[in-house]
């Protein structure tokens, strides 16, 4: 018997264990509309088909990466349909982007259950709101804000609080969160403490910007994105009548990515759902990667306890990657800890075998850089479509590396998540600063105390918000400093490669660098953070900078802040169909010291380590390939000078050595106590504002922040001891250190140049 018009040839055994499956989420088109409701069911699995015909009652949903869940839910809400089960404008299925909501009206088209309502939690809301508003409250519902970031600008200025742009997003994504976990202002800084959150400020100031900001949004008459969905449960909550009318009109629900919950999102669900149990929701704990914006995993892990009745269904089959690439996945899973690791699941390949995972360890990161960049240009010129593969990273900070490497070899590509490196605004004005600074050259003041191209560069960006130390945390001012940090890296690079190169030539560099990257990228490599590619699948991944410090990244400290980084890993891996590379680098830069070492999350699945404690995960066979130095890249470390061998810091109050910059100018680990001379501290900050209005420069030109603290707690007597605390030089001693041993006596600066 001849296949249907379009669909390939296969052998005559269960349709779902071969060709018959389109299982893979990338597939969505079908040939024709099923004829009838037992046609939508041709070609489902037995648990996919378990789904779509539990039609009644709870339904809860664990799938599995590339397991087909949107096809599963959309088949059983065409097959209630198509059967006279389920009236198409009584079915609501709420997911949580726009791209999935029209993908899943799309596939329920095609399967003929045409009128059922596919929206976001927001959208949904939003047209419910719109249409009670006069009803439950009179009037026209306020006017939605366009752009809440200058709302809470506004409220800041109110407030007298500066805030630059990279704080102003962070405290938008504070007060967010706030919102969708259902905390009031008053109650920001006990909830933030419960949560571990680090705030970009301090908690007491977010607790009153955010009061600010809701009075001006009341002032004003406007809402914002959380107020729709807060002011629907209000409604909702208050007025039974307009609940039961939402109610009467839709009698069946269905929840895609539930793992993405918010305490709000959840209220709402309860509101609509009332005393009834007809809700499916689809999910899987192991991919929990949005903790940071109030979703939760424990609505879905508590699902039975909520609906003892519920029906379970478990989707592992994976269509989409090949038994290497699950291999891995199932063994990253196997070593996690936590609730969401005890109701894990393990993946069961449907695909041939493939290639293992091949694990790279480079001497840095350039080389890293190259080394993808090489073997993509391969793949391109083998025949694979430069749209099928894609490398993914940490953060954003990364792609530039990546960028310039794909543009050196000639190979297209398209940034998804983020703004392009040189597009970036901190990007921008930070190379504007360095080209004004190389312009003025030796008449800039800001450059008196930066013998070399290195410490000229951070003292330039010290204006623009680098620092020495990544600020606290992971929102908008942590990713402005990697950008800015990348910026510094480089010249410490540009620096080893061309001896006595100046600033001015470092901004023609840059701005070569900018210019090589504005091709078309159309139909590119996909260039995309981890959190970006949730969602997406492509033929050939690559896994760069998996090494501890950025996976896990640095600033995950807590237990649940390291589980949620491997599930994010776990994410990165199970993208990959045929093709996976995971790579490390030992150093950052070429000559640098070797000191970095891989993901704790590969230990016992890369070969040569050993499985550490947890449930032990199976490992492909692949080999660990040490990634070769370019010729450019061996160049380097042989021009580079030699570095001297230094005695190591080491912390005056419990002797551990220290490694941290901002602890080796203290001269003590962050963590231990300080025995600083809080009025000295005072003093010495009034006088370095002083000769810095007198010079027309920055503050930290004259000392830094972290100086003068070890400055305080030193105390010192003579000009030797002060020559001995960090950030003090030679040329600083003899401007400033008559007035700051003044200072350290508790005497008037002019006294003590006075007396000598």
């Amino acid at each position: 018997m001849s296949p249907p018009c379009g669909q390939p040839a296969h052998p005559s055994r269960a349709t779902w264990q071969h060709g018959g499956v389109t299982a893979a989420t990338h597939s969505t088109l079908f040939p024709r509309v099923p004829d009838s409701a037992d046609a939508v069911l041709e070609g489902l699995d037995p648990e996919q088909r378990a789904v779509a015909t539990a039609l009644h009652g709870p339904v809860c949903v664990l799938a599995g990466a590339g397991t087909g869940k949107t096809r599963a839910i959309t088949h059983r809400i065409a097959y209630g349909v198509r059967a006279g089960i389920l009236q198409p404008s009584s079915v609501l299925a709420v997911t949580f982007t726009n791209r999935a909501a029209g993908e899943m009206r799309g596939r329920l088209r095609q399967l003929g259950a045409v009128g059922v309502q596919a929206r976001t939690f927001h959208s949904a809301a939003l047209r419910q709101l719109q249409y009670f508003w006069p009803k439950a409250v009179g009037g026209t519902l306020p006017r939605l804000v366009d752009r809440k970031i200058q709302l809470v600008a506004d409220a800041a200025a109110a407030c007298r609080i500066r805030l630059d742009r990279g704080e102003l997003r962070d405290v938008t994504a504070e007060i967010e969160w706030s919102k969708v976990t259902q905390t009031v202002p008053a109650d920001y800084t006990a909830a933030a403490a419960k949560a571990s959150r680090e705030a970009p400020r301090d908690p007491a100031e977010i607790a009153q910007l955010y009061a600010a900001y809701e009075d001006l949004k009341r002032e004003r008459s406007v809402i914002d994105f959380e107020d729709v969905l807060l002011l629907t449960v209000a409604v909702l909550q208050d007025r039974h009548d307009i609940a039961e009318q939402v109610r009467a009109q839709y009698q069946h629900f269905v929840v895609d990515e539930y793992q993405d919950v918010s305490p709000l999102q959840q209220r709402l669900l309860e509101l609509w759902l009332g005393d009834r149990e007809n809700l499916c929701v689809v999910g899987d704990a192991s991919q929990t990667i949005y903790s940071f914006t109030g979703a939760t995993p424990d609505h879905l892990l508590d699902f039975r306890i909520r609906h003892p009745g519920a029906t379970v269904v478990k989707l592992v089959r994976d269509y989409r990657s090949t038994p290497q690439v699950v291999r891995l996945a199932n063994g990253l899973l196997a070593q996690a800890k936590g609730r969401a690791a005890d109701h894990r699941l393990e993946l069961v390949s449907q695909r041939p075998a493939g290639p293992e995972p091949v694990f790279t360890e480079y001497t840095d990161e350039p080389a890293e850089a190259e080394g993808a960049a090489r073997r993509i240009r391969e793949l391109i010129d083998s025949g694979v479509p430069a749209s099928e593969i894609a490398v993914l990273f940490r953060t954003n900070s990364q792609s530039e590396t990546y960028e310039q490497a794909l543009a050196d070899a000639g190979v297209p590509y398209q940034l998804r998540g983020a703004e392009r490196f040189f597009d970036r605004p901190e990007v921008r004005n930070a190379i504007n600063a360095l080209r004004a600074a190389a312009r003025f050259g030796g008449n800039d003041a800001l450059l008196d105390d930066a013998p070399d191209l290195p410490s000229q560069v951070r003292a330039v960006l010290s204006g623009k918000g680098w620092t020495p130390q990544p600020p606290a945390g992971s929102g908008a001012v942590r990713e402005s400093w990697e950008s800015l940090a990348a910026l510094v890296h480089l010249a410490q690079d540009f620096t080893a490669a061309r001896s006595g190169a100046t600033l001015a030539d470092l901004v023609v560099e840059l701005d070569e660098r900018a210019g090589a990257q504005h091709a078309p990228t159309v139909q590119g490599v996909t260039l995309a953070s981890l959190h970006a590619a949730k969602g997406l699948e492509w033929d050939v991944v690559f896994l760069v900078g998996v090494a501890e410090g950025m996976m896990p990244i640095t600033y995950a400290k807590t237990d649940e802040q390291i589980e949620e980084e491997r599930r994010l890993l776990y994410v990165g891996v199970t993208r990959a169909r045929e093709h996976l590379h995971l790579s490390w680098a030992l150093a950052r830069s070429p000559g640098g010291r070797p000191n970095r070492r891989p993901s704790r999350f590969l230990t016992g699945l890369r070969p040569g380590s050993q499985a550490g404690a947890g449930r032990a995960g199976a490992a492909g066979a692949g080999g660990v390939e040490r990634g070769s130095w370019t010729a450019a890249a061996t160049a380097v470390p042989e021009q580079a000078p030699r570095r001297r061998q230094r005695t190591p810091a080491r912390c005056r109050v419990c002797g551990r050595t220290l490694t941290d910059g901002g602890e080796m100018k203290l001269m003590r680990c962050e963590d231990c106590p300080s025995d600083m001379d809080e009025g000295l501290y005072e003093r010495l900050r009034e006088w370095r504002g002083e000769q810095a209005r007198r010079s027309g420069q920055p503050a930290f030109c004259v000392f830094t922040d972290k100086t003068l603290i070890a400055i305080a707690e030193a105390v010192p007597d003579d000009e030797h001891e002060l020559a001995r605390i960090p950030g003090v030089g030679m040329r600083k001693l003899r401007r400033y250190g008559a007035d700051v041993l003044a200072l350290c006596a508790g005497q008037d600066p002019a006294e003590g140049q006075d007396q000598d």
